[in-house]
């Protein structure tokens, strides 16, 4: 019994752990029809979650047009897209305005990265 409370007891904090693991995130302020959204799509979104960089900040997707999140009242919205804020425990560290292409995103990103705490 001791053994299995002990088994338990680790894996709830191992969850806690990555829970708190993630307190940066890269949000990306997107719209239908964006062009240069579309093209991130389809050369980023699908292997960035299983990239040093997406295990560092997860991608988190919100519309331009709907209301900003309350929880991110400290950052400044966008007004173009898409933009690549790059937050760390609800605080701005950096953003990108546009999508520069696959080679130059990733470059990008690690510069970002790199100003995280």
């Amino acid at each position: 019994m001791r053994q299995l409370i002990k088994k338990s007891l680790l894996a709830l904090a191992m969850v806690v752990a990555a829970c708190s693991a993630h307190a940066a995130e890269l949000i990306m302020v997107e719209e239908e029809g964006c062009v240069y959204c579309e093209r991130f799509n389809r050369q980023i979104a699908p292997a960035y979650p299983k990239t040093a960089e997406g295990k560092q900040a997860p991608l988190r997707r919100l519309l331009l047009s709907e209301p900003w999140p309350e929880q991110l009242h400290a950052v400044r919205p966008a007004t173009v897209t898409p933009t690549f804020i790059l937050i760390n425990d609800g605080q701005e560290v950096d953003r990108l305005i546009g999508y520069p292409g696959d080679e130059h995103f990733w470059f990008l990103l690690n510069t970002m990265l790199e100003k995280l705490p």
